[in-house]
């Protein structure tokens, strides 16, 4: 009997540290190429509330879109710098009334366009005034409509009404409260509260819509609430705090005030590993979807609150074994 104890005891603490995430790796889709379905490095996701999937295939200077399982339904862009053209598509979101944004990277601009890749408007170039942008990244628009963007070489976020007039900005580049290194990732949460991934801060910052600092969390490293470089973040609708920690190859999650949750993923190419995941997405299904960028593909993943496993668990098997 003690040996039928040991073994289920190695059994569920190797559980347990595979899947103390509750989280299940469930599909994926994509690999290397120009064809339909296939991806350049994937940069940024979004989930439409009908559950169709956008992908910023970056390479590839254009954007495709999916059902929630992966099957193809569209893409619309090309290398250049007309309208509906990208240099580096990096950060995608989709808004309240489905219209589509993207920081088209190196051209210094926004473009937001229709759900099926209808070019609607654009604002902004190269520079550090209002408006301007030094290499944007992540984007997000708030149930208002308002558009954030986290300019990452200016080291500030800006704001927006959904037609690009400008608003208001915060940051500078420093480590202290509202400053930036580089920030990457921006997401809104349910409250309207927008968190940045401060990504060579290796921290998460959160302020108030018009960017008063609330808090932060975060520190270089590889244990639980550290962070490899931060970049994409999402906040589900139970205002959980979803982060791609990319060169941790890896997510986390936490509490809307930072409190570590759970984590999920390691460095390689099998299911539920990652290489250098750029952003994660969660869509109106629960799923979690993240761009697995050096592995050219998507994969997704759904919540299984029973694939955790407590050492209270174990100690009600102890017993039942004694």
């Amino acid at each position: 009997m003690k040996n039928i104890l040991f073994i289920l005891h190695v059994i569920f603490l190797t559980t347990a540290n595979i899947a103390l995430s509750g989280w299940v790796y469930e599909g994926k889709w994509g690999s290397n190429g120009t064809g339909n379905g296939q991806f350049d490095y994937t940069a940024g996701i979004a989930v439409a509330q009908n559950g169709n999937v956008y992908v910023a295939d970056n390479g590839n200077n254009r954007i495709q879109y999916f059902t929630s399982t992966g099957t193809f339904i569209g893409k619309w862009g090309s290398g250049g710098s007309g309208n509906g053209q990208f240099n580096q598509p990096y950060g995608i979101a989709v808004a309240p009334n489905g219209n589509i944004y993207i920081a088209d990277m190196y051209n210094y601009r926004i473009q937001y366009f229709t759900s099926t890749g209808t070019f609607l408007g654009k604002w902004g170039s190269s520079g550090s005034g209002n408006g301007q942008f030094n290499q944007p990244y992540g984007i997000a628009v708030a149930p208002n409509g308002n558009v954030y963007v986290a300019d990452s070489y200016n080291h500030r976020i800006q704001y927006f009404t959904s037609t690009g007039t400008f608003i208001g900005k915060w940051g500078s580049k420093g480590s202290g409260n509202g400053q930036f290194n580089f920030p990457y990732g921006i997401a809104i949460a349910p409250n309207g509260d927008v968190y940045v991934a401060d990504t060579l801060n290796y921290r998460i910052q959160y302020f108030t819509s018009n960017g008063t600092f609330i808090g932060k969390w975060g520190s270089y490293g590889m244990g639980d609430g550290q962070f490899g470089g931060p970049t994409g973040i999402i906040v589900a609708q139970n205002s959980n705090v979803y982060v791609a920690d990319n060169q941790n190859h890896r997510i986390q999650y936490f509490t809307s005030t930072g409190t570590f949750i759970g984590k999920w993923g390691s460095h390689g190419t099998g299911n539920g590993q990652f290489q250098w995941p750029f952003d994660i997405s969660i869509g109106p299904n629960g799923k979690a979807y993240v761009v697995d960028t050096y592995n050219h593909r998507v994969q997704y993943f759904h919540y299984n609150p029973g694939q955790n496993i407590t050492p209270t668990s174990l100690g009600i098997l102890k017993a039942l074994f004694k």
